[in-house]
């Protein structure tokens, strides 16, 4: 239970106001920083003795007949995410210390990092659907928060509404799936869940519905849309989002209810779909990106759908293996491209390059990130990825709960998109840190020209980020090199089939469509001097740059007649439901002010008044009684 409970508590108490303004930068680092480290060591504790973690449960509650408790969920998979989540987010407090070192909302950040962390943990480690979705929803709203930090930014509001509603709509159907296999079971607990025997339609039903909230948590199509803009955020907070929490936790909640998944092909089929379009989706729409965050953003989505994709065709352990390395790398390279953006001020590849002499920490850093980002051999990356894609060429040849055309679907996509990633990879790298700088036109920014043939640079020239920024790139960038490695682990090569004998044949292929995108990547450089390879795909690249205009269909079709009937709604309860009320009340005020006046008549006219209503009432009465 602390696991989840020292952030959270750490959030909460950093939420308090410090004693006074100068106190309250050195309060929120200390509180962050240390309520992140105190988790990394009992996710140690959990990996390295799983044994010795209590996990007895804590009543919480109730709902009639259904108990609500805290009980951990104490298992490898469990420890290995959770380190996975506290190195980020230790990395990503030491490193906002530097990169915010000027923002003045920076304690409540702090503080908000911390619970957003805590409700990632808070997923991992419980063994209650409830407990967990609780953990679930104040991810969702921690993520607006931290997205829409710098209000100084036009576009941080607008992405942080977006990305929480975006993710609302898919939550409605997890709320709503959760709902159906508590109902089903009888017990909020996952391990009765689990083992309960569920009819063939109530759990087909409820699996999808799930599987609507991990498009949205996990920026799945057609649920893909917020992450892209989600870069409006602090850059800290990018890396946080999209290596260890909010889109690693539908790739978690579908990992933990797996066997359930392997009851249901229907659903198993679907997901298969999904992970297909999203793997090239992704991949496509980052090949052309000038945003370098957008370029890492796209990534996400794709890799991402590797990790849904080896879900779909039966691997949950190569789903879980990627979601570990693309955790350090996907981390890595948001902290890297934050100590550029910290250096040139732009996040446009267009006015980069020449950075590699200037920033050579930042630069390997980079070289290691997208080495494992593209699979290159021997990089974590590659190890976990090219799994992905022998379970997915396994399940192309039948015995699987996939259907054979939903494993040839997942098999096809990802195997493409590796060219496509080694691709966008490549142009990256070289826009970036190689060449000429194009940071002020074609001259070159002012610390190129105008001073004497030694080139002297003056104090404004790029550099590498100061320490607090540089130490947690150094640190990523060993698990983003050497966490392969974990696959040659006893438990982990059983089960990733690392002894398979068609393994050779399965890694020849991806690793020539690496070498084609990468080297057609570096040709179009080189052939084309200060032109953007990009360029190369023609008037494909407006529609590949805006997603395939996915997100103006979405808007044509959700968001504009959702608009239309708000105003309609409002328009009828102004002229209908208020008009009624507001004609009642004056009504109302205008007959009690005649009767006032009556109350003012000279007393002939009162008895006059009084005989008339007297002979009416008789009148009536004779009348009724006839």
């Amino acid at each position: 239970m602390l696991l989840p409970a020292v952030p959270l508590l750490v959030g909460l108490i950093g939420l308090l106001p410090p004693p006074g303004d100068g106190d309250r930068r050195r309060i929120a680092a200390g509180l962050g920083v240390s309520g992140a480290a105190i988790a990394l060591l009992l996710a140690f504790w959990l990996v390295l003795d799983p044994m010795r973690v209590p996990s007895t449960g804590l009543p919480l509650g109730g709902f009639g007949s259904l108990s609500i408790g805290w009980s951990a969920l104490v298992d490898p998979a469990a420890g290995y995410v959770a380190l996975a989540v506290t190195t980020v987010a230790l990395c990503v407090q030491i490193y906002s210390i530097g990169y915010l070192h000027d923002d003045p909302r920076y304690g409540p950040y702090a503080a908000q990092v911390s619970l957003f962390t805590g409700a990632m943990l808070l997923v991992v480690a419980s063994s209650d659907l409830i407990v967990m979705l609780i953990g679930w929803e104040v991810m969702g709203a921690c993520s607006y928060l931290l997205i829409g930090h710098d209000r100084r930014l036009p576009e941080a509001p607008a992405a942080a509404v977006k990305a929480f509603l975006v993710t609302r709509i898919g939550d409605v159907g997890f709320l709503l799936g959760i709902a159906v296999l508590i109902a089903s079971a009888g017990s909020t607990r996952l391990p009765d869940v689990l083992t309960h025997d569920h009819s063939a339609g109530t759990l087909t039903a409820a699996l999808l519905l799930i599987l609507a909230g991990v498009a949205g948590k996990s920026a799945q199509f057609p649920l893909h849309t917020w992450l892209p803009d989600a870069m409006a955020g602090p850059t800290p907070i990018s890396a946080l989002i999209h290596a260890a929490t909010m889109v690693a936790a539908g790739v978690y909640v579908v990992f933990r209810l797996y066997p359930l998944y392997l009851r249901s092909p229907a659903a198993l089929a679907v997901l298969a779909v999904l992970a297909s379009i999203t793997i090239l989706l992704g991949a496509m729409s980052a090949m052309v990106q000038d945003d370098l965050k957008r370029v890492l953003a796209w990534s996400t989505v794709s890799q991402i759908g590797y990790m849904t994709g080896a879900l779909a065709v039966g691997s949950p352990a190569a789903a879980l293996f990627h979601l570990l390395t693309h955790a350090a790398f996907k981390a890595l390279l948001f902290l890297a491209a934050g100590a550029v953006i910290h250096a040139v001020g732009t996040n446009l590849l267009s006015r980069m390059g020449g950075l590699r002499e200037h920033m050579p920490v930042t630069f390997w850093s980079f070289v290691i990130g997208l080495g494992a980002l593209a699979g290159l051999p021997p990089l974590a990356g590659f190890w976990s990825k090219e799994n992905v894609l022998t379970a997915a060429a396994h399940a192309t040849e039948g015995g699987e709960v996939t259907p054979v055309w939903a494993g040839w679907l997942v098999w096809i996509a990802a195997l493409l998109a590796v060219g496509l990633t080694a691709w966008y990879s490549t142009r990256l790298l070289l826009r970036a840190f190689f060449g000429v700088s194009r940071a002020h036109g074609p001259h070159g920014p002012d610390w190129e020209v105008g001073f004497d043939d030694a080139r002297h640079l003056t104090p404004a020239e790029p550099h590498d980020p100061p320490g607090s920024m540089r130490w947690p790139l150094i640190l990523l960038a060993i698990p983003a090199a050497l966490l392969g490695l974990a696959a040659f682990a006893p438990g982990f090569r059983t089960a990733l089939e690392l002894d398979d004998p068609h393994l050779g044949v399965a890694v020849a292929l991806p690793m020539l469509l690496l070498a084609t995108g990468a080297g057609t990547a570096w040709w179009l450089w080189r052939e084309l001097p200060g032109v953007d390879p990009a360029e190369a795909l023609g008037r494909s690249r407006p529609l590949l740059a805006a997603g395939f205009h996915i997100d103006d269909i979405q808007h044509r079709l959700v968001v504009r007649p959702a608009k239309a009937l708000a105003r309609w709604a409002t328009t009828g309860d102004i002229r209908i439901v208020d008009a009624a009320v507001t004609g009642t009340g004056a009504g109302t005020s205008r007959a009690g002010e005649a009767l006032a006046e009556a109350h003012r008549l000279p007393l002939p006219a009162a008895a006059v008044a009084v005989c008339v209503a007297a002979l009416l009432l008789g009148a009536i009465a004779w009348w009724g009684a006839l």
